[in-house]
C-alpha cells in the first residue's frame, strides 16, 4: 500500500504553525489570568490583615507628641476594639495620656507585608515629643523571616553581638533623640502558641542583647513581661495561647506603669 506523504504532511505542518500563535496567545491570556489571580489574592490578604488588624486592635491614632506613646506589635495592641489594651490599662494606672500605634502583624524592619502602614515598628514613632515611649517588637521579624530557626543573622540585623548596633538600638536611638525616655518590654513564654512556640530560644537571645543594651544606655530599660504573665495561667492568655486576653493585658499593662511610675517621679493613681 502506498503512502502518501506530500502534501497531507507539509498540511498538518503548517496547521500547527498556524496553530502556534494561537497557542501563544492562550499562554499568555493564561500566565495573565494567573497573575490577575495572585494579585487579587494578594489584595484579599492585605485587605483581611487590615480588617483583622481593626477588629482585634482597634483604629491606630495619628496624634504626633504627647506624654506616653506605645508602638510595637499585636502583643501591646491587642484588646484595643474592647478599650482594653496595655496601653488603656497604662493611662488608668498612671492618670496619664497615653497614645498606642502599636499594631498587629508590625515588624521592626521592612518586608514583605512590612512596607504598609503602621506594619513597620519604625513607622509607627512620629516625629514629635514624647515623655516616654514604649516599645517591643523582634517576634514577626523572627516568624517571618527565617521562620525563628537558624536566626542568627536576622538576630544581628535586629540587634548586633556586641549589644550596640542594629535595627532596635536604631530605632532607641530615634527616640532617645526626640527627648523620649524609652521602655522595651520583653515578650512572655508562650509554649502552646501554634504561631510563636518554636520562636523561644531566637527570642531569649534576642531580648538578652536588648537587656544589656538598655543596662548601658542612659533613659532606656528593659523589663520582661515574663516576670508577671505566667502562661499556666489560662484566663491570661486569648484562645490563641499567644496573645493576651483582658486580663492578661491588664497584667501587662500594670506592670510597665510601675516601672515607668519607678523611674519617672509619678506615682500611680492609689486604688479605691
Amino acid at each position: 500500500m502506498a503512502i502518501y506523504s506530500g502534501p497531507t504532511q507539509y498540511s498538518i505542518v503548517a496547521n500547527i504553525a498556524a496553530l502556534t500563535p494561537i497557542k501563544t496567545a492562550l499562554r499568555t491570556r493564561m500566565a495573565t489570568a494567573t497573575h490577575c489571580k495572585r494579585k487579587n489574592k494578594m489584595r484579599i490578604f492585605v485587605a483581611l490583615i487590615i480588617v483583622l488588624h481593626v477588629a482585634a486592635c482597634g483604629i491606630t491614632p495619628r496624634q504626633s507628641s504627647g506624654d506616653i506613646l506605645v508602638i510595637g506589635d499585636s502583643v501591646l495592641a491587642w484588646n484595643r476594639s474592647g478599650g482594653q489594651d496595655v496601653g488603656r490599662v497604662i493611662a488608668a494606672e498612671l492618670g496619664r495620656d497615653v497614645v498606642s500605634r502599636a499594631t498587629l502583624g508590625a515588624r521592626v524592619q521592612s518586608g514583605g507585608l512590612g512596607a504598609l502602614g503602621g506594619l513597620r515598628i519604625p513607622d509607627q514613632l512620629p516625629l514629635g515629643s514624647w515623655d516616654w515611649v514604649v516599645m517591643n517588637g523582634g517576634a514577626n521579624d523572627l516568624a517571618f523571616t527565617c521562620g525563628c530557626a537558624r536566626c542568627d543573622a536576622e538576630i544581628d540585623r535586629l540587634i548586633a553581638a556586641n549589644n550596640q548596633t542594629g535595627a532596635i538600638p536604631d530605632l532607641i536611638t530615634r527616640a532617645r533623640l526626640q527627648g523620649a525616655q524609652v521602655l522595651w518590654a520583653g515578650y512572655y513564654e508562650a509554649p502552646a502558641s501554634r504561631s510563636f512556640g518554636a520562636c523561644r530560644p531566637a527570642l531569649v537571645e534576642l531580648e538578652r542583647r536588648i537587656a544589656r543594651y538598655a543596662a548601658a544606655t542612659p533613659g532606656v530599660y528593659f523589663v520582661d513581661t515574663e516576670d508577671v504573665l505566667d502562661p499556666a495561667v489560662p484566663s491570661l492568655l486569648a484562645a490563641d495561647r499567644t496573645h493576651p486576653s483582658p486580663a492578661g493585658s491588664a497584667v501587662i499593662g500594670r506592670f510597665i506603669a510601675q516601672e515607668i511610675s519607678a523611674r519617672s517621679g509619678h506615682s500611680a493613681l492609689p486604688e479605691g
